[in-house]
């Protein structure tokens, strides 16, 4: 069936299904984008990776904080694994459909990592201010069963919110053309495709968005303003800079998390530039994505001491058997 190039499948339907637009735009420049993509989906999930395998094979790093930070690269592996395999395959093939099934799976664990990560930020900032302004106190209340009690309440309220939110969107009549102007299945185009009153889906997509958004933001607010304070009330300089440094990689990677989404709220929309909106999306999906692991690799020293610990054994072991 005939299509546009600007806009391919605007006048005909997927059956069950939706066709992501996405970088149609860009023809011929999608065979580069393919390949950017392709490095960095791979960097973010071997950067994860590395990760996670350091934290498990140091005991050192067997730690509350590192314990979540384990837990926030298996967040970040799986959002990405979620949208890149995709979007590579659309940015190689002239057909970029996905079923009605996919498209709500897609947005289902989406959706999920997204909420999930935000309550575990705020269990990361739990855990600084309790490091800092309660440190004899510290192994009792981050103990292996409350940080396990955190994680499964971050999932269990995560994976409740999204099964009651996906299915509501998904019951709704979806008509026209059923193209969807994202490189993913999001939300706010699904809306844009139904055929009935969405008003109800608009005031619960808030309702998630400040409860479940904004809500563990102004937790991590509170844990740093009481940890600001404990800091400054400390004696000496050096003492002041140590506790600092202790929740500096955190509190990055929390700016990078809420500064993205606040700027995907805030920033004008342009009528006449869908593609602008477009690329500035991935480029914010590829900025959260890659924070975590440049983040905790390049600027946290007991990680990067963990990296050298290993490459010195590696290296010592293999200079030995030769």
């Amino acid at each position: 069936m005939a299509r546009s190039e600007s806009d391919p499948g605007e006048n005909q339907t997927i059956s069950g299904g939706f066709i992501l637009v996405g970088f149609s735009y860009l023809h011929k420049l999608q065979i580069l984008l393919f390949l950017v993509l392709l490095v960095t989906y791979l960097v973010i999930l071997l950067g994860n990776l590395l990760i996670i395998l350091l934290i498990k094979l140091n005991p050192s790093l067997h730690t509350p904080m590192y314990f979540f930070l384990v837990n926030l690269s298996f967040l970040e592996m799986c959002y990405t694994t979620s949208v890149f395999p995709q979007l590579l395959v659309h940015l190689l093939v002239e057909e970029k459909s996905i079923s009605l099934v996919g498209c709500m799976a897609q947005m289902f664990i989406i959706h999920i990592m997204g909420l999930t990560e935000s309550c575990q930020l705020a269990a990361m900032a739990y855990d600084r201010y309790v490091a800092i302004c309660h440190p004899l106190h510290y192994t009792t209340m981050m103990s292996s069963q409350v940080c396990a009690w955190l994680m499964g309440a971050s999932w269990l309220i995560s994976i409740s919110v999204e099964v009651a939110q996906t299915t509501w969107l998904f019951s709704l009549p979806f008509c026209g053309s059923h193209c969807i102007h994202h490189f993913f299945c999001d939300v706010p185009p699904l809306l844009k495709l139904a055929c009935s009153d969405t008003s109800k889906n608009e005031i619960m997509l808030l309702t998630v968005s400040v409860l479940f958004i904004m809500g563990p933001f102004l937790l991590i607010l509170l844990s740093y303003i009481l940890i600001i304070s404990t800091i400054l009330r400390l004696p000496s300089v050096e003492g002041r800079r140590k506790a600092f440094s202790t929740c500096s990689s955190h509190l990055m990677v929390v700016t990078f998390f809420y500064g993205t989404a606040l700027f995907t709220y805030l920033e004008p929309k342009s009528s006449s530039s869908l593609e602008n909106d477009l690329m500035i999306s991935l480029i914010k999906t590829i900025v959260i994505s890659l924070s975590n692991p440049i983040i905790y690799t390049l600027r946290n020293k007991e990680v990067k001491r963990a990296l050298r610990k290993i490459l010195e054994k590696s290296l010592f072991s293999h200079n030995w058997r030769n």
